[in-house]
């Protein structure tokens, strides 16, 4: 069975660049506090790395 991470934003996208939003958008995140799980995979694990300061990834 394939390892699952749980995304969660923990910080806003005010004053964030365009690259960063797009990344959390693609992620499918829209608010503070809210979760999503995704497969882990090297593109997931690429975008989290652009925006890991405001995220909080856990291994499910």
């Amino acid at each position: 069975m394939a390892k699952k991470l749980e995304i969660t934003l923990k910080k806003s996208l005010i004053g964030r660049n365009q690259k960063q939003r797009a990344n959390i958008q693609a992620l499918g995140l829209r608010k503070i506090r809210q979760t999503v799980i995704h497969n882990d995979t090297p593109q997931i694990r690429g975008m989290i790395h652009l925006t890991d300061f405001m995220l909080t990834v856990k291994e499910v």
